[in-house]
This record gives structure tokens, sequence and C-alpha cells, in this order.
């Protein structure tokens, strides 16, 4: 999937078809998110004035493009999660045997397609964080970049998330889902705290 064109992806998203959906798209800004911190950190090599910061934009880049594979591999994840939920709800329940195997199967998908979202926003999380370095210490030329990038990480986390909330709710291991939920709650805190800040920082030094 993620080897298709943005036109051709775009039309699966838009069509009749339960996959790619939203949990694809958000593992998709994600990506993009990661690969304008990328942009930033690669522009700004070589560029007169920054040659003290590019060692650690160096390291920022090398985070940052293990963050974007991670999320583009998403796509296929969130893809293969949610299938394999569909596929469970399908199987047979016409005897007690064929109800426990098809209840168990259904369990097993749920925390799957909750397992990946999660990670798709502890992921996102981290690209806002190099967001901020890249802001920090990038030409100032594609700091506005850097912006672009940690809002498109925001607003996947925050897309991830809800996939964690719609399918934690299903599971009968409470201890885990409400540990989910937990986690990524403070996640979105956190990050709606430091996009904010990081896109600030980024506004302050293109009017200043």
């Amino acid at each position: 999937m993620i080897n298709t064109s943005i036109d051709e992806f775009l039309a699966r998203l838009a069509s009749r078809d339960a996959t790619p959906g939203g949990g694809s798209a958000a593992a998709v800004m994600g990506a993009m998110g990661a690969a304008l911190v990328s942009m930033v950190c690669n522009v700004t090599f070589g560029k007169k004035g920054c040659e003290a910061a590019e060692p650690e934009l160096r390291q920022v880049l090398a985070e940052s493009e293990d963050l974007r594979k991670r999320l583009a591999d998403m796509v296929a994840q969130d893809i293969a999660a949610f299938d394999g939920l569909m596929a469970a709800y399908k199987l047979p329940k016409a005897t007690e045997e064929e109800k426990t195997r098809r209840g168990q199967a259904i369990q097993s998908s749920l925390r799957r397609a909750t397992e990946v979202p999660l990670d798709c926003a502890r992921t996102c999380a981290h690209v806002i964080r190099l967001a901020r370095r890249a802001s920090e210490l990038g030409y100032r030329e594609v700091v506005s970049d850097a912006g672009v990038g940690v809002l498109a990480a925001h607003a996947a986390g925050r897309s991830a998330a809800l996939n964690v909330f719609i399918n934690a709710p299903l599971l009968k291991d409470r201890s885990f889902a409400d540990a989910a939920v937990a986690e990524v709650d403070k996640l979105l805190a956190d990050c709606a705290v430091e996009c904010e800040s990081v896109y600030n920082l980024v506004r302050s030094k293109l009017q200043s």
C-alpha cells in the first residue's frame, strides 16, 4: 500500500472499502511529519552559520528517518489488524467450540487492533520531540516545514488515539485495555502542549 501513488492511495481511502481507513491515514500523516523533520535537517547541512548544529541534526536525521520508515510500515500493519478482526467476526459460531474459538480470535484481533494505533501514537510523540530540535537548530528558511511536521505528527497521534478508544472498550483483558487508554490519554495531553510550544517557536522565528 505504501508503494502506491498518492492518487491511488487517496482513491482507495475514499472508496467503500474498509481499508485503508483512518488508522492508515494516521500512519501516513505521521510519516509525513517525520519526513519533514528529515528535510529540515538535510537542507540545513552545509548552510553558513549552521555548522555548530550539524552534529546534533545528524542524530535527529537518523532518528526521524527511522521513525518515518516505522510509520510507513504501520500502514500495512493497520490494514492487516483490521482485516484480521473482520475475519475473526466471520468465523463460524454454530457450536460451543466454534463460539469459543471465534471469541478468542476476536479478542486476539482486537488486542492487535489496539496495539498498532497505540504504537503509532507513541511514534508520533517521538516525531514531535524531534520537530522541536529541528525547529530550534534548523536553517531559518525551512523552519516553517518543521512547524508543518509537528502539526502533521500531532494530528496523526490524535487520529491514532481514536482507534485505541474504539477498540479498547471491547477487550475483555481490562488490565491491558485500561493501561492502553491511560497511556494514550497521557500522550495526547503531553503532545498537545509540546505541539503548541513548537508551533509558537516556529512562528516567532518566522516573524523575527
